[in-house]
């Protein structure tokens, strides 16, 4: 919260790249469980019409025995789950690198997201604003690692953000 008035507060969203330190973990909540409309409707909006997807007499005759959520909902969710904390304050995202999608999450399933600081560092062309690396891990409610990325966001600085001020 940033006082923007005498006892006036506007929320903020995100952490600027001073904020931010090699080796914290953000553990991002709320969390937020998946039901059969997310995504159904998130798998017809994309036109992924896998049947595992949007076919339960399909799928039940998997070996998972029912739907899959569709992986890009889950990327789309635990990377909105990020954004409070990790991109409130960012310019642009640079770039994704190593998904990984490694257990399935079902209708039901709650999930949730924690983010590791890898790494920081200034913007060479871009004074006032740096470049921060994070690993998140997509979780489910049992503890189940279920994915993982790591991307890379242009932040700006506290004093960027108090000398180029928004009105958000």
């Amino acid at each position: 919260m940033r006082e923007i008035a005498p006892r006036r507060f506007r929320a903020q969203i995100g952490l600027y790249y001073d904020d931010f330190e090699v080796g914290d973990v953000y553990e991002h909540r709320p969390g937020r469980t998946i039901t059969d409309a997310d995504n159904t409707q998130f798998s017809l909006l994309t036109m992924n019409y896998h049947p595992l997807h949007c076919d339960a007499h399909f799928a039940s005759q998997t070996e998972f025995g029912k739907m899959l959520v569709n992986s890009g909902l889950t990327i789309a969710i635990v990377l909105g789950m990020t954004v409070p904390e990790v991109s409130g304050q960012a310019i642009a995202n640079l770039g994704f690198q190593d998904i990984k999608l490694l257990a399935p999450v079902f209708s039901g399933d709650t999930i949730y997201a924690e983010s590791e600081v890898l790494a920081k560092r200034p913007s060479k062309s871009r004074p006032g604003q740096g470049i921060v690396t994070v690993r998140t891990k997509g979780l489910r409610q049992d503890g189940v690692v279920f994915m993982t990325f790591e991307r890379s966001a242009l932040i700006r600085s506290r004093a960027d953000a108090e000398a180029n001020p928004t009105n958000y």
